[in-house]
């Protein structure tokens, strides 16, 4: 959006393809130089005033953004259907979820403070949170309204200017949520740039932008942590993950083969903390893995995001199987149209499996058998990811040992998905850095200034 208007300027353009059935969803732009360039400088004219907007108005703001948002759920759902496959329900769940989000920072923003510090008895020494300026915000397709919600809200109310750049595999969703933000906001403080990578490449290597916040691929997630190397912006990434399942002797095999489906299936495959690779131990492991294929039989998902994606989770299966794994359900390429792939699970696999060693994300579940709940926690800590991990295990020991020991920002004991409101973890190692979500993002949003004030002397 430049001065409230969309821009449909590019230097080409690229089709969006509804994944179930193949039919065109829209035409998108790619925005070049000239077009990051007018976006950034729209941003540069706003942000002086919207820093100084008043946080409580701000606030007040986010409150109804978050109210909009909610009230076209069913819009932003079906869009969020027809671009990335998501069944509807879970799409109209993101929604809710991004407005909820959105309506927390709405709370939070304003209440969002420095401290006073203890100084000399004549002086004020203050340390105050300020915002950094343009943030520009590079968000994924597989939940593209709450991730976006995130990243936006605690921006915006923190008192930045956003330029968005949405993926090339959802963008009508996120042009469409961004409408709606922007209603009532002053030009240039909400910015949408379309395109595809060489876009984002543009507007993560452009000076004038004060933070790069991107949710994607660790691949992506590199080439801007070196662009902004060289430019001095702050960067928030939160990237790939290859995220390990343990289920323990001694637990349910029937209810662990439940949780391991919901892990690995839900979304298609397709959630940043999906399980990725799933350490069974032998006590359990015959009755886990037959729980776990009638589970993967019977699991309801939608296609994946495209055929590009469908390509690349079947080629880790098909190496797989040639490298020894056996497939006990799933692992074929459906004929007919979209981008359909079934629940697969995958046995006898091992560490050096692409399938076991980086990120699939899609319906797979790649299981090793181990001897020893030690073995299965060494092998879980290994590898260069740190997004999250579970651990399903009745041993109140073993429990405390994983979430002290695995090296990553989220470990879920008994639960694969869940949490508490305001939750937050810093990624590791591939995975990125920084918080995201929680009162913490706020945090990464602002810069703190130390201010030391003491009267002049008398003339």
């Amino acid at each position: 959006m430049l001065d409230g208007t969309w821009s449909t300027d590019g230097v080409s353009s690229f089709d969006i393809l509804d994944p179930s059935d193949g039919s065109l969803v829209g035409t998108v732009p790619v925005a070049g130089p000239e077009q990051v360039a007018a976006a950034l400088a729209a941003a540069g004219k706003a942000r002086e005033a919207w820093a100084r907007t008043a946080p409580g108005e701000r606030g007040a703001w986010l409150a109804g953004a978050a109210l909009r948002v909610r009230e076209a759920a069913d819009e932003l759902a079906e869009l969020t259907r027809r671009e990335m496959g998501k069944p509807l329900d879970d799409a109209r769940g993101g929604v809710l979820a991004g407005a909820g989000t959105l309506a927390q920072y709405a709370e939070l923003g304003p209440l969002h403070r420095g401290r006073a510090l203890q100084g000399g008895w004549g002086a004020t020494d203050l340390m105050v949170a300020q915002p950094r300026g343009v943030v520009a915000a590079v968000v994924p397709w597989n939940d593209p309204v709450a991730v976006a919600c995130g990243l936006l809200g605690a921006a915006l109310v923190t008192g930045n200017v956003v330029v968005l750049k949405p993926s090339e595999r959802a963008t009508h969703v996120a042009v469409r949520l961004a409408e709606i933000l922007a209603e009532d906001l002053p030009a240039g403080v909400l910015t949408v740039l379309c395109g595809d990578g060489s876009t984002g490449a543009l507007l993560a290597a452009a000076e004038g932008v004060d933070v790069v916040a991107h949710v994607g691929s660790t691949a992506t997630g590199r080439s801007i942590a070196e662009a902004t190397a060289r430019t001095g912006a702050k960067t928030l990434l939160e990237n790939g993950g290859n995220d390990p399942l343990v289920v323990d002797a001694g637990v349910d095999p029937a209810w662990a083969a439940a949780q391991a489906a919901l892990g690995s299936f839900a979304n298609a495959g397709q959630i940043c903390t999906s399980v990725e690779r799933i350490y069974v131990h032998a006590d359990v492991a015959e009755p886990f893995l037959a729980a776990l294929v009638e589970r993967a039989r019977t699991f309801a998902i939608g296609p994946l995001v495209d055929r590009r994606m469908r390509d690349a989770v079947h080629a880790h299966v098909a190496a797989a199987v040639e490298a020894g794994a056996t497939v006990l359900t799933g692992g074929e390429v459906p004929d007919g149209p979209g981008a359909a792939y079934p629940c697969t699970v995958l046995s006898g696999c091992t560490e050096d499996m692409d399938v076991m060693r980086e990120e699939t994300f899609g319906p797979v579940a790649p299981v090793r058998v181990v001897a020893s709940f030690d073995e299965a926690l060494a092998l879980a800590c290994a590898g260069p990811y740190g997004l999250a991990a579970t651990v399903l295990t009745a041993d109140q020991e073993h429990a405390q040992r994983a979430w002290r020991e695995l090296p990553v920002g989220t470990v879920k004991v008994n639960a694969v998905f869940g949490g508490a409101p305001g939750g937050a973890a810093q990624p590791r190692g591939r995975s990125g850095s920084g918080f995201g979500y929680g009162p913490e993002l706020l945090d990464e949003m602002t810069t703190t200034k130390v201010v030391h004030l003491e009267p002049a002397p008398r003339s």
